[in-house]
Formats: structure tokens, sequence, C-alpha cells
């Protein structure tokens, strides 16, 4: 399936420099494309492979234009921000080439007489929808998912299968919940009493905004008395773990394995790195960024970048840092005493 240069750019934006009659069928790397492809340049690093792509039309910023323009020979689109752009083409692209959801309600799925699905959504097989859930218009729910009691799914919203939405829970508009997702199971709550754990009943749900990826596997508690909240926006990847009573902020996103503990409450803004920990009932600012594998063990009410791990080196190498920093506690004190010692030479000397 392909579409003219020119249509694209009615629908995207941007200047076009070049035969809006051109046909593209598809987006790919500059070092892979073809005459039939569209590419893009965010990189300056790339800029060499940029003038010397083969593609028909190429996606980049008004400052590389004129370096590119000197060696290459096909469409220019013009654009303040290309990544974005080549992102929205890739959308472009994956509508034209997507299979046409018909609507309607597998046979093999179970849906409650109390439940409420628009005759545009689509419910696959082996799906349960419970009692009192609302599926709205235009959403898919795939194969082998479970919307519990009187959760609701929002307008445009895809499960993929096997995902599991437990009572009460709701999602927005435009949401995408990836396979094997977990949202609304019970948070980790319990009272110790003579070495015995109590469980507390976990009542509060799992809220979600619009627009809002959640990754395969990732797991996001239900609250134990308030709601966990996730805003607008907000993208968590593969195998993440948000605790209870956590509130993710508008447009905050997470890479993988990332774990939130509960009651922690994080600002707009924010991206957190593979494998980031965040301990529970701490507050994060908006516009704070923090690197992969660093742990999180105090509120941040600043924007910036945080770190917090040793830099990879040799096992011998670790070794030896780990023991100086066991025993920074001792040098302190013997530093102390030094100064002491030297502030009482000099005393006398005056």
């Amino acid at each position: 399936m392909s579409t003219r240069l020119g249509k694209l750019v009615e629908r995207l934006g941007g200047r076009l420099t070049g035969d809006a009659e051109t046909e593209i069928s598809g987006i790919a790397p500059l070092d892979a494309a073809t005459a039939s492809h569209i590419t893009f340049l965010s990189n300056p690093k790339l800029r060499q492979q940029a003038a010397q792509t083969k593609a028909a039309a190429l996606i980049l910023s008004e400052s590389d234009e004129p370096i590119i323009r000197a060696t290459y020979t096909g469409a220019l689109i013009v654009t303040d921000n290309p990544y974005a752009y080549f992102a929205r083409t890739a959308q472009f692209f994956a509508e034209l080439q997507a299979i046409p959801v018909v609507p309607g309600v597998d046979p093999s799925a179970r849906v409650h007489p109390d439940a409420q699905i628009s005759p545009t959504a689509f419910v696959g097989p082996h799906v349960t929808v419970d009692a009192g859930a609302q599926i709205e218009g235009g959403a898919v729910i795939d194969a082998g998912c479970f919307i519990g009691r009187s959760a609701r799914v929002g307008e445009q919203t895809h499960f993929y299968a096997n995902v599991s939405f437990h009572a009460g829970c709701e999602i927005g508009r435009g949401g995408i919940i990836h396979s094997g997702a977990v949202i609304g199971a019970d948070g980790f709550g319990f009272a110790r009493e003579n070495g015995v754990y109590i469980k507390i009943p976990q009542t509060g749900r799992v809220v979600i905004g619009n627009d809002v990826e959640i990754g395969a596997n990732t797991t996001i508690d239900r609250g134990a008395l308030a709601d966990t909240v996730i805003e607008d926006g907000v993208k968590l990847d593969n195998q993440i773990q948000i605790g209870h009573n956590c509130h993710i902020g508008a447009h905050t996103a997470m890479a993988g394995c990332v774990g939130v503990a509960g009651s922690a409450k994080i600002g707009k803004y924010c991206t957190f790195g593979g494998a980031a920990m965040v301990l529970g009932h701490l507050t994060i600012a908006d516009n704070v960024h923090i690197s992969s594998g660093s742990l999180v063990s105090r509120s941040i009410l600043e924007p910036g970048q945080y770190t917090g791990f040793y830099p990879l080196a040799k096992n011998a190498e670790w070794e030896k840092s780990a023991v100086i920093v066991r025993n920074l506690g001792t040098m302190r004190e013997k530093i102390r005493d030094l100064e002491k010692t030297i502030k009482s030479l000099i005393g006398k000397k005056q």
C-alpha cells in the first residue's frame, strides 16, 4: 500500500521540497531505504549516511537541509522535529496496512447480561466481561482478556490478548495495554501481629487516564483505600511494577523493569531508565529524570537528572572501592583528628 508525498504532507504538515506526486510505500532506515521508501534524519552524526540514502524522500530539520541538499536529489520534508514526524509517518503507514477490526462480540466470549458493550466495540474469542463492566465505542478487546465487575474501558482503547483488568478499574480513551498486563491486582498490604501477617483488604481502584500505554507483563496494583492513579499520556514499558496508591503524573515515561513501591507520588514529564527503583511514600517533582539502575531512596523536590549507582568496573577494582566506602566513616574521624592536631600546633606556634 502506497501514498503520495503530497497527501502525507497535507495530513502531517511540514514543508515539502520535491515532487508531491512521488509514491512511497513505507518508511525505512537511512541505510536500508530504497526508491519506494521515505526515511528520516534526526541525529546529526548520520548526516553523511543521509546524504547517500537511496530513499525517495527524506524527513529532516531546517538546519540539516542545506547540508543534505548538496548531494541528495530526492524529495525533502522539512520539519521542526524530524523524529516526531517519523513517528506520525509510521503511524500513517500502520493504519494503511492494518487489518480492519469488525465490531461485534465473538460467540465464545462470556459477557454478563449487566455489562454494557458499545455496538462499535470488538470483543474477541474467550474474553470474559463481568457484571456492570462498560466497554465504550471503538474499543478492541483481544482474545483471552478479563474485564472485571464495574470496570470501564474507554473509547478506542486496545487490550491485546490476555490482559487482566480487575473490578472497578478504569482507563480512558485511546489507551493501549499489551499482553499479560495485570491491572488492579491486590496491593501488597499486611499488618503484622504476633509474628503473623494479617491481610489488609485492598478496596481502592486503578484509574488510568487518556492516551496511556502499558507494556507486556506490567502490573499496577489497586489502592488499599484510595485509588492508584495513572494520569494522561503516561508510557510504561514491559515488566514494570507500580505499587498500591501510587500516583504517576501526566506524560511520565518508564523503561522496562522499573519498580515503584506503594504510595509514591511521581510528577509530570518525568523519565525513568530501565531497572530504576523508587521506594515507597516518596515524592518526586515534575521533570525529574532518573538514570537506569538507580535507586531513589529519598524524595526529589527539584527537577533535573539524578543518578545513583557505581560505574561498572572490573571485579577486583570494584572490591577495592567497596572496602574504601566501608571505611569512609573511620577515615573521616581520622581526618577530623588530624585537623584538630594541625590547628593545635598552629596555635602553639602563634
